[in-house]
């Protein structure tokens, strides 16, 4: 049973990558293989071996076959619904960011932004995005920074073409800044709950690697032909448009009411999706108020145009902002997610992770008595690109005992953070751009994929260097 939920899985991640080739929505085969795994797993809960209790991070094995029909019945609810529980964590959380950015939008915000960007140069915005990415993902979490820096680049670069290398490159960055950051990317979150990381010494750890992860793969994009020249600027738009009174106040409260986020979080200890609701609460009052004065904006006239901006006007910015709301990104991410938690729950991740810690030489250094392989902590950032960060971060949870701060965890925190930007599905930053832009999976491994690797690697060893200072 176990070898057909992983054909499964396989078949439904190469129908996703094939999606332009097979014109097939890659949410089809994400909700499919989803639902079918986990009805493969329900069908043949009595014939595993073993199963992986993600809420304590360990791997029932005895316990588990000890277990009646009904006993392993409810242990496959209980850790279904814990699943379901963390991926709505995160939906939720991203139905919050992206309401909050389509409220900016409706109000014109990011036109302030794009006010203050006075150069045409693509070099010169790949690197201003770039360093963007990086210290907003470190503040309000790599997912987040990716949705709001894509807004403001559909406002500055109107060319699609020229855009997604953009998106691209904001991947790699926006990965890179959640590494050093407790808040910035979930599997450093996880880490730093689990009391394997303290902020301090994330940041004395992983900073200039992930500089390095950044600035490097950004350094060598700059010489690429997409970079060189201007961008094409569109004048009709900005002599037609009129200009919103409301538009720099959404900008600033929007933004600020993200960044809110992660300081709700270290006050109450609450999950980040709760602050994001507040959030959204917050803004979508502002706006609320700030619609109903829309009318006296527009000329009295009588002109056609003035009549459809009144009509757009009395309608409420939050209901206009939900029907922007890319939903077939959602129910993907939905189906990506908990597919891969029907794997980490017969405890195939963690086997994986497991086997890569006993079968390949060992190249590392002593830590508490035990030796651990650079190499493996490199192919758990390998791996988290293909499959996802978050249950092999778990599983490393649960193979080693090293201390708090001991240096294995910050380099895992940053292999499977960064790691995932070698492959566009494999960092939730990666999978928003591509809902968001429409990017090719194989256009992304093509153009992106060996600059998001030089990254990883280049940082890699500078982390190898840096800890031998701490």
């Amino acid at each position: 049973m176990e070898s057909a939920i992983i054909l499964i899985f396989v078949l439904g991640y190469l129908a996703i990558t094939l999606e332009h080739n097979l014109k097939l929505d890659k949410l089809i085969p994400a909700l499919g293989m989803m639902a079918l795994c986990w009805a493969l797993v329900a069908l043949g809960v009595d014939s595993f071996s073993q199963w992986f209790d993600s809420g304590k991070h360990s791997l029932l094995t005895d316990a588990y076959t000890a277990m009646n029909h009904d006993g392993k019945m409810h242990l496959m609810e209980e850790t279904l619904l814990h699943h379901l529980g963390k991926t709505c964590e995160i939906l939720v959380f991203l139905l919050g960011a992206m309401t909050i950015v389509e409220i900016i939008d409706y109000f014109d915000g990011f036109s302030t932004i794009k006010g203050y960007v006075k150069t045409k140069s693509k070099k010169k915005i790949l690197w201003l995005f770039a360093i963007l990415a990086f210290f907003l993902s470190a503040i309000i979490d790599n997912l987040t920074a990716t949705i709001v820096l894509i807004s403001i680049l559909q406002k500055i670069v109107k060319t699609r073409e020229d855009r997604i290398w953009f998106a691209g490159l904001i991947i790699i960055a926006a990965n890179a800044g959640g590494a050093w950051s407790p808040i910035g990317d979930v599997t450093t979150t996880m880490l730093w709950i689990g009391k394997k990381v303290t902020t301090p010494m994330l940041f004395i750890y992983l900073f200039i690697p992930s500089v390095i992860c950044m600035a490097l793969p950004t350094f060598i994009a700059s010489f690429l032909p997409a970079f060189k020249g201007e961008i094409e600027s569109d004048s009709n738009e900005n002599e037609n448009k009129k200009t919103n009174p409301h538009s720099a106040t959404m900008l600033y409260l929007g933004l600020g009411a993200i960044v809110f986020v992660p300081i709700f979080k270290t006050v109450t200890h609450l999950p980040p999706y709760v602050g994001m609701m507040l959030s959204l609460a917050v803004v979508a009052t502002f706006a609320e108020i700030y619609s109903r004065t829309k009318f006296s904006l527009t000329s009295m006239e009588g002109s056609e145009e003035d009549a459809e901006h009144d009509a757009h006007a009395h309608h409420s910015p939050v209901h206009h902002s939900l029907s922007k709301i890319e939903m077939p990104s959602i129910l993907f991410f939905l189906g990506i997610l908990m597919a891969v938690a029907a794997l980490e729950s017969l405890g195939i991740l963690f086997g994986f992770a497991q086997s890569l810690k006993e079968n390949i030489p060992l190249m590392g250094t002593e830590l508490a008595g035990t030796k651990v392989s650079d190499l493996v902590v490199m192919l758990l950032g390998v791996g988290s690109a293909v499959i996802d960060n978050v249950p092999l971060v778990a599983a490393s949870l649960g193979m080693f005992s090293e201390g708090i701060d001991n240096e294995l965890w910050h380099f895992i925190a940053f292999a499977a953070g960064t790691g995932g930007s070698m492959l566009i599905i494999g960092s939730a930053a990666g999978v928003v751009a591509m809902g968001m832009e429409k990017i090719d999976f194989f256009w992304y491994l093509k153009k992106i994929s060996w600059l998001a690797l030089v990254g990883f690697v280049a940082g890699s060893l500078a982390f190898m260097v840096m800890r031998t200072f701490v």
